[in-house]
């Protein structure tokens, strides 16, 4: 099945919540501002947003609506600038990303020499996570605010770099 691009509205039309709504508007205002590109599409597997980072040409997060929920996927490539900010976040999202998959690449070189996974410590824990997962976070009115701070601190190193 061919992939169909839809506008953000069209996207935007698709989510029940409320509370939902405001926060990706707010975030989409937010990316736009940054100067982020984006595109939206419909996959087999349910709507996908994603944003990339103007100077970098990479993806910094992507707004994934599922079945089970709307869910945001940030790619965080420069964790290390910002350590202490993982340290705050609430259990829900640590949990999230124990439960994520680990990296192939890190862990025993499996993976493409082109993937490269994520090394850090939250709260004493080491690990070791598959970039495309990692910091895959459900939208809750507990977690939205820590995303958009994640997505911010994000943006802000890149486009310092």
């Amino acid at each position: 099945m061919p992939q169909e691009k839809i506008t953000f509205e069209q996207f935007l039309g698709e989510i029940v919540e409320p509370d939902n709504y405001i926060f990706v508007q707010d975030l989409h205002n937010f990316m736009l501002e940054s100067g982020c590109k984006e595109t939206y599409e419909v996959k087999k597997t349910g709507l996908l947003g994603s944003y990339k980072h103007k100077k970098t040409k990479k993806s910094v997060l992507n707004v994934l609506l599922k079945k089970h929920g709307l869910l945001v996927r940030i790619y965080g490539e420069n964790i290390g600038e910002y350590p202490d900010f993982l340290n705050t976040l609430p259990e829900e999202m640590i949990q999230s990303i124990e439960k994520a998959s680990i990296c192939k690449r890190l862990v025993n070189n499996g993976c493409s020499p082109k993937c490269s996974g994520y090394d850090f410590t939250v709260r004493d824990e080491h690990f070791q996570k598959c970039r495309y997962n990692c910091f895959e976070f459900l939208i809750t009115n507990e977690s939205a605010p820590y995303i958009k701070t994640f997505v911010e601190n994000e943006v802000d190193i890149r486009t310092k770099i």
